[in-house]
């Protein structure tokens, strides 16, 4: 408790000295913990609790009023074919959370407001069911060109934070779209990801829970190809967190 705190103070004393523009509205960010964002962008973005009624497979929110005990009968039918068992995110792609991802694309950094998200979102069922982290891998020439994987940094604090064992090698990207994917439909998206994976270490995930880790769920596209990729070597369930998802998907 007087480490955090002391860190705390160091953070806001560090803030001062060294003024950051808020990413997004531009005025000074008041503490490290909140990254490249002001305290008020953070509350102004939509950070999911476990109190927000979503279809329990995919992660989408809901219009619908459901009870606590009915959320897991939840669907949302656009998630039917996925592979994955469950998905979920830890917020909207908007304001902080959006710069936040951008920020993280240049810089391998996660956060502390980020990380305390994802512990929390993670320590929700189903995502709590998990026995083993893989963030989903770059191809060797797209990590090169980067530097980093965003996905492995994201992978790193939440091992370090859950104490879940961290997989970095089992799961391999072997084709590179030479495709820009943004602005694709989900059918382009599916095509470029389409037998794109492969696992290197079947017996290290056979009967795991895998937890996948992303930095963005748009269509489910490639964590969907990953899941079917670890579910044929053997893994009994593969579960998905990323950081952020669109509203209109």
């Amino acid at each position: 408790m007087l480490q955090r705190a002391a860190s705390l103070c160091y953070d806001s004393l560090l803030s001062l000295v060294y003024p950051q523009p808020c990413a997004v509205c531009g005025c000074s960010v008041e503490s490290r913990a909140f990254g490249v964002a002001c305290a008020k962008c953070w509350g102004q973005t939509k950070l999911f609790t476990d109190d927000e009624t979503t279809c329990w497979k995919c992660g989408r929110l809901s219009s619908a009023t459901v009870a606590t005990e009915q959320r897991e009968l939840v669907r949302c039918h656009r998630c039917d074919e996925q592979s994955f068992t469950a998905a979920r995110a830890c917020g909207v792609y908007e304001l902080a959370l959006r710069a936040s991802v951008l920020q993280l694309k240049h810089e391998p950094h996660i956060c502390r407001v980020l990380t305390e998200q994802l512990l929390k979102v993670q320590s929700q069922a189903p995502l709590n069911r998990a026995t083993r982290i893989i963030p989903v891998p770059l191809h060797r020439e797209r990590e090169r060109a980067r530097g980093f994987n965003q996905a492995l940094v994201i992978a790193v604090e939440l091992a370090r934070a859950t104490s879940l064992p961290l997989d970095e090698t089992s799961l391999q990207r072997t084709s590179h779209a030479n495709r820009h994917r943004a602005g694709m439909d989900a059918k382009g998206r599916r095509d470029t990801v389409a037998n794109a994976f492969q696992v290197n270490y079947p017996t290290m995930v056979a009967g795991e829970r895998v937890l996948l880790i992303d930095d963005v769920f748009t269509t489910g596209a490639t964590v969907s190809s990953c899941a079917q990729t670890l579910l044929e070597a053997g893994a009994a369930e593969v579960y998905v967190l990323t950081l952020a998802r669109p509203l209109r998907y």
